[in-house]
This record gives structure tokens, C-alpha cells and sequence, in this order.
């Protein structure tokens, strides 16, 4: 028998809280709704939850900062859920570490589909049922699954959790052209469901990182017209 996977939602609007519980309950999973940033905060941080689903406009803490802390502690999906649109809103929780960023209104159903996509990929990212990869390595690049770490010109560099599944991807891949809807199926491990534009941003806060010159990037080169290509090197 599966142990039943828990879900903490961070919502302020009970409404919207009650309507993803549900959905979510219906599909098995144990679900806890807080309805301000500090009680989600502390809630959280407790590592009694497999993901977060966390709305931005909180009270006490918002959820841009209730992120951020989040991701400093813990290892596990979070999905942020907002009716904030704009892309420096996407930019700054992907960089703060979220895992998706969903725009309201959505289906819950889509939701629900999300929340088991990313804790399917979480699991397959601890080596549930898979060979362990050692290391991966382009020029002065290398990236370490088992440990989760990534080196350029032997200096760690630190990627949230989905900019590493991304980088790993092509790094297996080298010299194949993804387009940007082919990278979100791959990654995000659901079929049109979602905004490929997504994957623009992660590509280029991946390329302010280990890039020398991101404006002409060597390691995760454009396509015009077709997507991008890891250098073949």
C-alpha cells in the first residue's frame, strides 16, 4: 500500500483553498490548508508535507519571501498560484526556487495534475527505481546528479531545483534541438497543459549562471526558429 502523499496549501482566499482541497482529496492525497504566511511558514518548515502550493498575496509574510525560506530549508516542489500575471512576478519565483508558477483562474483539475507531474519527477530525481548517473561534463562545466551539484570553472554553482533538471536534460542530450513546448513536456513531465514561455525564463537565469557572456551563450544555444541545442563539444 502507497503512503499517502501530503499536500500543505497556502491560501488566504478559503474559497480557493477549499475548492483545490477538494479536488486534491479526491485524488488521494492529504491536504492542510493555512490561511496566512506565518502559520504556512511554520508549517512548512515542520517537513510534514511532500509539496506547497502557495498563493502570493498573503498576510504577515507574503509568498515571495515564504518561498524563499521554504527553498532554504527544504527540498520539495512548491507551486506558487496567483493571480499576479506579469512576467517579473514569474521571474522572481522561479528565481526564489518555485517549481510552477500557475496564473488564477485555473482548472483544479490541471492543478491536480501538476501536483502529481512534479511529485513523480521529485521521486525520480531521488533515484527512486533508476540507474545513478555519476557525472556529466562539457568543457569546463560538469554537473553531478547524485549529489546534486553543478561546477563551472571549478566553482559551485547554485541552480534551483528545476533550472538542475533542466541543465541535466540537455546535458544528456547534447546536440538535439528542443523547442520550448518539447522542453516543458520533458521537464515539467505533462503534456499541454501549461505556459511554455516558462521555459525562456529557467533558460536564462541558467545562462546568467554559468555563462561568460550569457548575451552570446556557449552552452545553451538558441535555434531562431526552432528552440535550443546543448554545445556538442
Amino acid at each position: 500500500m502507497s503512503i499517502m502523499k501530503k499536500i500543505l496549501i497556502v491560501e488566504d482566499d478559503r474559497e480557493i483553498a477549499e475548492l483545490e482541497r477538494d479536488y486534491l482529496e479526491a485524488s488521494d492525497f492529504e491536504v492542510v490548508i493555512e490561511e496566512d504566511g506565518s502559520k504556512g511558514q511554520v508549517a512548512a518548515l515542520s517537513g510534514r508535507f511532500d509539496l506547497v502550493i502557495l498563493d502570493l498575496m498573503l498576510p504577515h509574510i507574503d509568498g515571495f519571501n515564504l518561498c524563499r525560506r521554504i527553498r532554504t530549508k527544504l527540498d520539495i516542489p512548491v507551486i506558487i498560484v496567483s493571480a499576479r500575471q506579469t512576467d517579473i512576478d514569474k521571474i522572481r519565483g522561479f528565481g526564489l526556487g518555485a517549481d510552477d508558477y500557475m496564473t488564477k483562474p485555473f482548472s483544479p483539475g490541471e492543478l491536480v495534475a501538476r501536483v502529481k507531474a512534479h511529485l513523480s519527477r521529485y521521486a525520480q530525481l531521488k533515484g527512486e527505481g533508476g540507474a545513478v548517473v555519476k557525472r556529466l561534463a562539457c568543457k569546463d562545466l560538469v554537473l553531478e546528479p547524485d549529489s546534486r551539484r553543478v561546477f563551472c570553472q571549478q566553482r559551485e554553482i547554485h541552480l534551483t531545483n528545476r533550472e538542475f533538471e533542466i541543465l541535466q536534460f540537455f546535458m544528456e542530450n547534447r546536440g538535439i534541438v528542443f523547442s520550448r513546448e518539447r522542453l516543458f513536456e520533458r521537464i515539467w513531465g505533462i503534456d499541454a497543459l501549461g505556459d511554455s514561455a516558462t521555459v525562456a525564463v529557467h533558460i536564462n537565469r541558467i545562462r546568467e549562471k554559468i555563462e561568460a557572456d550569457p548575451a552570446h551563450p556557449y552552452y545553451i544555444e538558441t535555434v531562431r526558429g526552432a528552440g535550443y541545442r546543448f554545445c556538442n563539444a
